[in-house]
């Protein structure tokens, strides 16, 4: 079974017996409290703390461990190498959910950034789109769904993967189904890549935020609270920032229209 499959179920049988821990919101003799719970959107908070409690000592023991000994021992201009060739790989989910959005310019730019990073940047190893005008973008299914009116649910913490949502749970789960590149070959050789590229995306992305999650541990009198506020105040800026992304594509050899204020 491949790896994306794995966490997607596991994933899935979370988000199904999370349900039965639910906290019970204040009564209305406390509306001060009761506002506050709402707004949160977290009346799974007994299970979801004890989750992150699960995850945070998965993350102690094996995944930070993991990925300070990476950044130490691989130099930077090869991290950023393997997390260009990673994002390259992500491209063709990425473009998809473009179309599904509507977004034909950023759907355009995805494309011509899988293009030319392919070709020119040697599989994806050097960013060569973005120097010639292609951006990267953020879009994944949860977004997706998002942009066609799907309301993302109670706040879920699931092990390995973090904060989500109802919505962004099956959004992850979506992504990995439909990525081309797990239907691609079979037998050890393939299976091997495929959990190098699995583990490799999770040393990569944790590698990066090494400094800001370890902040977060020492100075916040809730770290619980911090990383679900900051996760939903996160999800809520890149949904908005696709949703009042009007562009068209526009062909390179006409000029872009001037906008006039």
């Amino acid at each position: 079974m491949r790896p994306g499959r794995r966490v997607s179920i596991a994933a899935a049988c979370l988000l199904a017996g999370v349900l039965a821990g639910c906290a019970t919101p204040p009564p209305p003799s406390h509306p001060e409290a009761r506002a506050e719970f709402y707004q949160t959107n977290d009346p799974l908070e007994p299970t979801n703390r004890v989750l992150y409690k699960v995850n945070n000592g998965l993350d102690e023991a094996v995944l930070r461990p993991a990925a300070v000994a990476y950044k130490d021992a691989v130099p930077s201009p090869v991290r950023t190498g393997v997390h260009n060739v990673l994002g390259n790989l992500t491209t063709p989910v990425t473009l998809a959910n473009n179309m599904l959005e509507g977004k034909s310019r950023r759907a355009g730019n995805t494309f011509m950034r899988f293009v030319i990073n392919t070709t020119l940047g040697g599989l994806g190893l050097v960013d060569v789109a973005s120097k010639l005008g292609y951006p990267p973008n953020s879009a994944d299914f949860g977004e997706t769904m998002a942009i066609w009116g799907v309301p993302e649910g109670p706040y879920l913490f699931l092990p390995l993967l973090g904060p989500s949502d109802p919505r962004d749970a099956l959004g992850t789960g979506v992504d990995m189904t439909g990525d081309p590149f797990g239907w691609v070959g079979q037998g050890t050789a393939v299976t091997v890549l495929r959990w190098s590229r699995f583990g490799l995306t999770a040393l990569d992305e944790r590698s990066r935020v090494l400094g800001e999650i370890s902040g977060i541990k020492r100075t916040a009198l809730d770290p619980y609270a911090t990383f679900r506020s900051l996760y939903r105040q996160h999800r809520k800026a890149q949904i908005e920032k696709i949703r009042a992304d009007h562009r068209h594509t526009i062909p390179a050899w006409f000029p872009a229209p001037t906008t006039t204020h």
